[in-house]
């Protein structure tokens, strides 16, 4: 008897369901039902931060403790604070400062306005934020738009790009206002998890040039030997005279500046050169792996892919070709040379997983053309066909080998029109500036701690609109053969490029390498914008390469820790009112 109704509760289960099946393809067409059936579930920190709305973020620290960490933000030590994220209280997390030049840059001045991690499990074991396990805080230094992360990351997920979530937040500190930042979810476990389906087998990797500056991994590389190493390189290679301007700047002939590359991570594993299957001897990789289980085989499974790229044989079995190619054009189009394009080789991510290698965007703090100096034209007609900065493209191999193969040339150039089409023409990015400044130019307008005044953030936004619509121009160009697309056809013929002579890069703001104040740090926190005595910024003459005083070693770019909402939405919206509890 009881056998008889468990098969009949089993049937009538079972009818419901089919029933239940039946009625939604009924209801929902089939297209949008396989779509239904196979979308990936977001994690419920998703929508809690990374939505429509700006995130609030009230950082709650005993001041003592507080002011330690900042006094000795070099360290990169975390101190402990609780945080009440969009009304949300955490306790117990453990918070840093972090970054490589930007966290010097903002240590030498009188500013505190740090980037930071937030890491939610450092003091309580298995603590996350509604699954999220760290969150980065990027505090938009050398960036006066306040928009080309979010505009980069953006386009990336536009593209299909895997990215980390992103938005801006609000921070408050013990209740005071802090400052505007940009979020972004951190390249960790949260991460692998929710885009491996919850499986986290793979393994990331941090590549970073110099790690002595602030990086992870102290004991990598120090920042005396690295200085020394720098000043020996470009004492005995390229540094130009005085006279000669012209070697100076890094976007003309993929030549020059900081001593070709002689102080970059190509000879340390960061270019993607294949050295040898020592892991050893990548420490620019293998040094910077996130978490701390990551083996000798693991490396070897890189290792592998290196050396197959630089054979140029099998690259699509060991990389994910059509997503970096995708990848490739939007960091073309960013002109971000604090990256794999220029010497520095770093501020990427690897995620190896079952032995095939994603490349991962990070850091577009410095990206259209706020770092290694040039002009607004070096940036507008930045050649898509040789995207390298003073390098040569074989030093280069994912560039060069993808870029050499005429079928990945082609689905490029494709991406490349994609792009223009989908994100720039018809004044699509201009209107994506405004839109975006209409949920953040109040924050902006009332931030204490901001590197640029408000009336130098909106000038930035209308330079933004112009210098992309010229980088638009050019690219269309380059793409249909009417400007030069290469660095050697560029310098043969000048007068075919597109003409940059009305918009000034050092509207944007600038940093290392760049033209202009070096972001005049925390300008509004100090009486008459005066720096602090011995910390001034070096004067550009004539937007050539900075000259230092007295030899002094120049800041090196952020190597940062590092997205679009995930549903689709198109920019961040003010807060609604929010309890916190």
């Amino acid at each position: 008897m009881k056998e008889n109704k468990r098969t009949t509760v089993i049937a009538v289960s079972a009818i419901i369901i089919a029933v239940a099946v039946v009625l939604i393809m009924l209801i929902i067409p089939n297209g949008e039902l396989k779509e239904t059936l196979s979308a990936k579930a977001e994690p419920m920190y998703a929508s809690q931060f990374f939505g429509t709305e700006v995130m609030t973020i009230d950082i709650i620290a005993d001041e003592t403790t507080w002011q330690n960490m900042l006094d000795n933000a070099m360290n990169e030590e975390y101190i402990s604070v609780d945080v009440v994220i969009n009304g949300r209280k955490f306790t117990n997390a453990g918070i840093r400062p972090k970054g490589n030049n930007s966290l010097q840059q903002v240590s030498s001045s009188d500013s505190d306005r740090y980037s930071f991690k937030i890491k939610f499990d450092e003091y309580v074991d298995g603590q996350t934020c509604y699954g999220l396990d760290m969150l980065v805080l990027n505090n938009m230094i050398g960036d006066a738009t306040c928009m080309k992360e979010y505009t980069t990351f953006d386009m990336m997920k536009s593209m299909g790009i895997e990215t980390p979530y992103f938005n801006y937040a609000d921070i408050s500190l013990n209740g005071e206002k802090w400052g505007l930042y940009f979020a972004l979810e951190a390249y960790n476990d949260s991460y692998e998890h929710r885009v491996n389906s919850g499986n986290e087998s793979g393994v990331l990797y941090n590549v970073k040039s110099v790690d002595g500056m602030g990086g992870n991994n102290k004991d990598a590389m120090n920042f005396e030997s690295f200085r020394d190493d720098f000043g020996k390189s470009f004492s005995e290679s390229e540094k130009p005279a005085e006279e000669n301007s012209e070697k100076q700047h890094f976007g003309k002939d993929g030549k020059g500046g900081f001593g070709g590359g002689g102080m970059g991570a190509g000879s340390t594993g960061g270019a993607l050169l294949y050295i040898d299957d020592n892991s050893s001897s990548y420490p620019a990789i293998f040094s910077n792996a996130v978490g701390n289980d990551s083996t000798e085989e693991d490396y070897q499974r890189v290792i592998a892919a290196i050396k197959a790229l630089n054979e140029g044989e099998n690259i699509e079995e060991y990389f994910d070709v059509d997503e970096i190619l995708r990848y490739l054009a939007v960091h073309t189009v960013v002109v971000n040379l604090d990256s794999y394009s220029s010497n520095m080789a770093q501020n990427y991510y690897i995620y190896e997983y079952g032995g095939k290698l994603q490349i991962l965007p990070w850091d577009y703090n410095y990206a259209w053309g706020g770092f290694q100096g040039g002009g607004a034209s070096d940036t507008v007609n930045f050649p898509v066909d040789t995207p390298v900065s003073s390098v040569d493209m074989s030093e280069r191999p994912l560039i060069s080998k993808l870029l050499e193969n005429e079928e990945y040339l082609a689905k490029y150039h494709g991406y490349l029109k994609q792009l223009m089409d989908n994100y720039f023409a018809d004044g699509k990015f201009a209107a994506k500036l405004d839109k975006i400044n209409s949920a953040i130019g109040s924050y902006v307008e009332n931030d204490p701690t901001a590197f640029h005044t408000f009336d130098e953030y909106t000038k930035a936004i209308d330079a933004f609109k112009a210098i992309a619509e010229l980088r638009m121009t050019s690219i269309i160009g380059q793409l249909d053969g009417t400007v030069p697309s290469t660095t050697d056809e560029q310098k043969a013929n000048p007068d075919k490029l597109v003409d940059a002579s009305s918009v000034s890069l050092s509207d944007l703001g600038t940093g290392m390498g760049g033209k202009g104040d070096f972001g005049n740090f925390g300008r509004n926190n100090r009486p008459d914008n005066n720096f602090p005595a011995g910390n001034e910024p070096p004067q550009i003459p004539n937007g050539d390469f900075p000259q230092m005083p007295d030899g002094e070693f120049p800041q090196m770019p952020d190597g940062a820790e590092g997205n679009f909402p995930p549903n689709g939405t198109d920019f961040p919206q003010k807060p609604s009112e929010q309890t916190q509890s």
